[in-house]
């Protein structure tokens, strides 16, 4: 997950004492908490009894006297720089004290008491499931709550996440991204202070083989068969004419088995798709749409003068990714800390083996960049678990035995209604050599003043292939 301290504030003291500086911790763009430099100090101290000082990250040390503007600016940008090494730390950022720290600072900045209320959450299909929580839930919790609302056992529960989306005017998902340990669910979605923000639960991993376990049971079953209707209704899911008649046939039948079992052998069955944005990919500057599943990223573009094609990169071909930021300047060309910026400008970009000994960046620019990186380590740690003969079960599954708030009445999901016809004015997709030529590429190869090494996500599961394997 993606931390940053953009800005600090100048606050009034408790009871008309002396001001403070109040730091604004945003994850993804949006206001997280807002915390003092006594309350991360309070934070180290604690992660430092429980792990050893030789764990931790530098932390910025006390000041005796009051800072001046540039030292203030200097804190929050050490701050910045530890808050993201504790988070993508493994052992660091997976502590309970970590989470619970942010938790308690979300719900204390956004001034939400503790108390039982309904939450809504959507199925991929649109359909409402409505669970009793408390505001203070974490993640997992409510995970949970809806986990029981519908049935599903306990040990399928790991094979679902909630998901943060924004609904746009067709009615379609924006993935904003998938709610972390570290947050409320409630608090997230509400002091987003928009009926566009929704949770939607949606299966987390991406091989199709775990389908099998999902399918065993009636609601696994009911849930993967709405989300995959869903899915290719909204053209996410790649299928011809012919294909849709027969899973229009297998929906009439109602064999839902069979209908999953002909649509995981469709192009992009399973995959993530994110709004339209650009790439420098095969050109600088090229509208495409990208899709995340089955360990790689779909680009599908539209070249000037050609039909629509798509190019595959795949993941274990990508040595190391990272996600930098940047912040147009105002008309003046300079802006003091914190103050006068515009919008943040998001960027994903991965060196790719395009072919032996030949290393190259691509970059694609979307609001939605840090989702993206998300779904690459998602899909790295599931090949890492597998290649090591590992258990899905457990990875998906950290809370064993935990226990769940059922609820009297069970809501089954119902069946999605049938297919509509697919648009017959789609266009057949085309693959795109991944080795085209005059290939414009931006190289980044040397850390910005955006970026640094640590920002780097080194791939344990690349494979330096050649050329006969690409």
């Amino acid at each position: 997950m993606h931390f940053s301290i953009p800005e600090t504030e100048s606050r009034s003291g408790d009871s008309g004492g002396s001001a403070y500086v109040a730091y604004n911790i945003h994850v993804n763009g949006v206001l997280h908490c807002r915390v003092r430099y006594s309350q991360l100090l309070g934070l180290h101290e604690q992660l430092r009894k429980e792990y050893g000082a030789n764990v931790l990250p530098a932390f910025p040390p006390k000041k005796l006297f009051s800072l001046t503007p540039a030292e203030v600016e200097q804190r929050r940008e050490q701050l910045e720089k530890y808050m993201q090494a504790v988070r993508q730390d493994p052992l660091l950022g997976s502590s309970e004290t970590f989470n619970s720290f942010l938790r308690r600072a979300q719900q204390e900045t956004q001034q939400v008491p503790t108390e039982e209320v309904s939450l809504e959450v959507l199925l991929s299909n649109g359909q409402k499931v409505l669970v009793n929580v408390l505001t203070s839930d974490q993640t997992e919790d409510v995970l949970e709550a809806v986990a029981a609302k519908l049935d599903l056992p306990d040990d399928l529960i790991g094979y679902f996440s909630l998901f943060l989306v924004r609904e746009k005017e067709d009615g379609a998902f924006s993935f904003v991204r998938k709610l972390q340990e570290f947050e409320l669910p409630y608090v997230s979605v509400t002091s987003l202070r928009s009926q566009e923000y929704k949770i939607v639960l949606r299966k987390s991993y991406w091989d199709s083989a775990y389908d099998d376990d999902v399918m065993e049971n009636r609601v696994g079953l009911n849930l993967l068969y709405a989300q995959t209707v869903s899915d290719i209704e909204r053209g996410w899911i790649l299928v011809t004419k012919e294909q849709h008649r027969q899973l229009k046939s297998l929906q009439e039948k109602v064999s839902k088995k069979e209908f999953l079992r002909l649509a995981q052998t469709l192009r992009h069955y399973g995959y993530l798709r994110f709004d339209a944005c650009v790439a420098d990919f095969p050109e600088k500057d090229c509208p495409v749409v990208v899709s995340a599943g089955n360990s790689e990223l779909s680009l599908q573009l539209r070249l000037p003068g050609q039909q629509l094609r798509e190019g595959s990169f795949r993941v274990t071909r990508m040595r190391c990714w990272r996600v930098t930021s940047s912040v147009p300047l105002p008309s003046g060309g300079t802006s003091s800390p914190g103050r006068g910026r515009g919008e943040v400008r998001l960027e994903l970009a991965f060196e790719y083996l395009m072919s032996k000994d030949r290393l190259q960046w691509v970059t694609i620019t979307s609001p939605q960049a840090i989702m993206m990186s998300i779904c690459l380590q998602s899909m790295v740690d599931e090949l890492m678990v597998k290649k090591s003969g590992g258990s899905i079960r457990k990875m998906l599954r950290r809370r064993v035995g935990g226990t769940l708030r059922r609820s009297d009445s069970q809501q089954a999901v119902k069946s999605p209604p049938l297919l509509e016809s697919p648009d017959a004015s789609r266009e057949s997709m085309v693959k795109l050599s991944s080795k085209l030529s005059a290939v414009s590429l931006r190289g980044i190869g040397s850390p910005s003043t955006d970026a640094s090494a640590s920002d780097v996500h080194g791939n344990f599961a690349f494979e330096g292939i050649g050329d006969e394997d690409l």
